[in-house]
C-alpha cells in the first residue's frame, strides 16, 4: 500500500490519544513518545510547524496517584490531571529539548475557542509560539473544566485548534487504524475505508461509539472532528499510533484514512465576520491603509483615521475608506476607549499612550474580511461623515 506523504503539509495538528501515551498499569509510555517526537521533529526539519493536542494528563495522573481499576468522581478525575499534567508537559519538553525544540504549554477549556475574546487570545498565545519555532502542546484543562462546560473528547478539540490556526492537516493518532464501514469489533466483514471525500450521512453510519477504557473518544467523535477539519479546508488523517513512529509509519503504508479538505470550504469563521454580526462600531482609515489591507496586511492604528461607536476587544466593527465605503469588516484587537486613544500613531508610540504593551494591529488579517471593491468611485455608505467624526 502506497503511503501518504506529509511532506506537502506545512502546518500539522497532531492529537494522540490517552491509550497511546499512558499504560494503565506502568504510566508513561516514554520510548513510544521518544519515537513520535523522533518523527515530529523530522516534519519540523523540513519545514513543518507542528503542533500537538496530548490526551493522557488524567490517564498519567490516576496512575501516579493509584486510582485505576475504578470509575473517578469529577474532582478526583480533576486531581488526577493537576498531578499528571505536570508530568506529562515535563516528558514533552525533555523529549523535544533532545532535538533542540522547545515546549510551549497551552491548557484550553471549552470557552476559550467559542468566545470571541479569549478565542483571539487562545490564537495569539499559539501564534507567538509558532513564531518562535516552538511546539505548542495543547489540552484541555480538565483541572478545572466539569462536564457540563468542556469538549468531552480530545479529538473535537483539535479539531478546534487546527482550524483555529489554519492547520492544512489534522492527524488523530489513537488505537484504531481508521474508518471502516462498520465498526470491524462487531461485523467481521466490515471493509476498510482508505479515502473519504465528503463526510456524509452515509459516512457518520459507518461509525461506533465504543471507546477504549483510558479514552472518552470513539469513532463518532472522530468523525465530528473530521466534519469539523474538512468544512474548514483542513484534510484529516485518522491512524493508529499502536506502532512506534506512527507518522513515519503513515508515510510508508501503514492502514490510515485521509479525508479530503472541502474544494469550496466553507469558512464559517470569515462568514461569520462578513455578514452573520451586526458591526459594533465604524474605523474610517486613509488611502494608505486600504491598499496595505487589499495587498494582505493587517490594519496598524497609524492608517486609522476615526473610531465611532462602543465596542469591545473582539466584536466586529466595519472599515470604511476615505470615501465612507465599507472596505471590509473585522475583529478588533481594541476596546473602543483604547481604539479612539492610538488612532493614527505609529507602532511605537502606542505603549506610551496607553501604559502597556499591547498588539501592533488594530485589526489582524487574519480577522478581517475584505469587502468586493466599488464599481463607482462616489458611493458612499449612509450616514458616513469622515471629516466629522
Amino acid at each position: 500500500m502506497n503511503g501518504i506523504s506529509l511532506s506537502a503539509y506545512r502546518r500539522v495538528t497532531v492529537k494522540i490519544g490517552s491509550a497511546l501515551l499512558v499504560d494503565r498499569k506502568a504510566g508513561l509510555r516514554r520510548e513510544w513518545l521518544k519515537a513520535l517526537v523522533d518523527d515530529m521533529a523530522r516534519l519540523v526539519a523540513d519545514g513543518a510547524e507542528v503542533l500537538v493536542v496530548s490526551s493522557g494528563a488524567v490517564a498519567l495522573g490516576r496512575t501516579i496517584l493509584g486510582l485505576t481499576g475504578r470509575t473517578l468522581r469529577l474532582e478526583e478525575s480533576q486531581a488526577a490531571a493537576a498531578v499528571g499534567q505536570i508530568a506529562l508537559s515535563g516528558a514533552w519538553a525533555q523529549e523535544l529539548a533532545r532535538h533542540d525544540l522547545t515546549s510551549g504549554q497551552v491548557l484550553v477549556t471549552l470557552g476559550d475557542t467559542e468566545e470571541r475574546r479569549r478565542y483571539l487570545n487562545a490564537r495569539a498565545t499559539i501564534s507567538t509560539l509558532l513564531k518562535m519555532r516552538a511546539v505548542p502542546v495543547i489540552n484541555e484543562n480538565d483541572t478545572v473544566a466539569t462536564s457540563e462546560i468542556r469538549y468531552g473528547d480530545n479529538d473535537r478539540l483539535a479539531a478546534r485548534v487546527a482550524t483555529m490556526m489554519g492547520a492544512d492537516l489534522l492527524i488523530l493518532l489513537s488505537d484504531v487504524d481508521g474508518l471502516y464501514t462498520a465498526p470491524p469489533e462487531r461485523d467481521p466483514g466490515a471493509l476498510f475505508v482508505p479515502v473519504v471525500d465528503a463526510i456524509t450521512p452515509e459516512i457518520m453510519a459507518m461509525a461506533g461509539d465504543a471507546a477504549s477504557e483510558l479514552s472518552r473518544g470513539g469513532m463518532r467523535t472522530k468523525l465530528d472532528a473530521g466534519r469539523i477539519a474538512t468544512a474548514a479546508g483542513t484534510a484529516m488523517i485518522i491512524a493508529s499510533g499502536k506502532e512506534a513512529g506512527p507518522l513515519t509509519a503513515i508515510e510508508r503504508g501503514a492502514r490510515a484514512t485521509l479525508f479530503r479538505p472541502s474544494a469550496a470550504p466553507v469558512r464559517a469563521y470569515k462568514t461569520w465576520i462578513a455578514g452573520q454580526l451586526e458591526p459594533a462600531g465604524r474605523i474610517g482609515v486613509d488611502i494608505g491603509a486600504v491598499k496595505a489591507l487589499h495587498a494582505g496586511k493587517s490594519l496598524l492604528p497609524a492608517g486609522v483615521t476615526f473610531v465611532d461607536g462602543t465596542f469591545s476587544r473582539g466584536d466586529t466593527v466595519a472599515i470604511l475608506d476615505p470615501d465612507g465605503r465599507e472596505a471590509g469588516r473585522g475583529l478588533v484587537a481594541y476596546d473602543a476607549a483604547d481604539a479612539v486613544k492610538i488612532a493614527g500613531l505609529k507602532t511605537g508610540e502606542i505603549a506610551g499612550v496607553l501604559g502597556y504593551d499591547a498588539r501592533a494591529a488594530m485589526v489582524h488579517r487574519d480577522d478581517l474580511v475584505l469587502s468586493p471593491p466599488a464599481r463607482h468611485g462616489h458611493e458612499k455608505v449612509e450616514g458616513t461623515d469622515v471629516e466629522g467624526a
